[in-house]
Order: structure tokens, then C-alpha cells, then sequence
């Protein structure tokens, strides 16, 4: 409940356009996902995750490598500045090294 609420707040505040989509991170138990939205529309543009690869280390390196990931899709697509969505977490651990692994391939917050 009170992750819920906290991933309310943290979104209330943030709202991904045309020009500045949206990067949503999710983590599970197993797996990250990023995708990159835009609110206008209701699409996701580009998204990376870890079900079905072949990504191995642990969650923090897992994560890195998906921000890597998420940042080369997002080159592709001409998408080059973003807003984060950390949801319920704490800017620090995975999300901190899945933001830095983007900001090293070139995408910006």
C-alpha cells in the first residue's frame, strides 16, 4: 500500500512528452524492465528488459546492462533526452546504476 503511494507521488510529478518521454523502470524479483513512454499518446516507444535474455550477474550489474540497452534503442529512435521514473524507489542501488549505464551511452535526464 504504502509503495503504491509513494509510486503515485513520485508520477503525479512527472509526465513524458514528445520531446521528453518518459523512462519507466520496474523491478521484480527476477527481472528489470525500462521502457520509454510517451504520456501524450499512451505508447511506449522503446523497451529493454531481462525476461527471455541471456543477461547474467547480479540485479545491480543486470540493471546496468538493461540501461545500456534501453539507451542504444532509444539512439535508434532518435530519442535522446528523458525523464525518470523511479516509481517507488530511492535513487540509489539498481536504479542509480541503470541511470548511469544510460547516461555513459549517451541519453540524457
Amino acid at each position: 500500500m504504502l509503495k503504491e503511494f509513494r509510486a503515485k507521488r513520485t508520477r503525479a510529478k512527472i509526465h513524458g512528452t514528445a520531446d521528453r518521454p518518459r523512462l519507466s523502470v520496474f523491478f521484480s524479483n527476477q527481472h528489470i524492465v525500462a521502457q520509454i513512454i510517451n504520456d501524450d499518446n499512451g505508447k511506449t516507444l522503446v523497451y529493454a528488459t531481462t525476461v527471455g535474455s541471456k543477461i547474467t550477474g547480479t540485479k545491480t550489474e543486470r540493471a546496468a546492462k538493461i540501461g545500456e540497452e534501453i539507451a542504444k534503442k532509444a539512439k535508434a529512435a532518435k530519442i535522446s533526452k528523458v525523464v525518470l521514473d523511479r516509481g517507488a524507489k530511492l535513487y540509489a542501488g539498481r536504479i542509480s546504476a541503470l541511470a548511469e549505464a544510460a547516461r555513459k551511452e549517451g541519453l540524457e535526464f
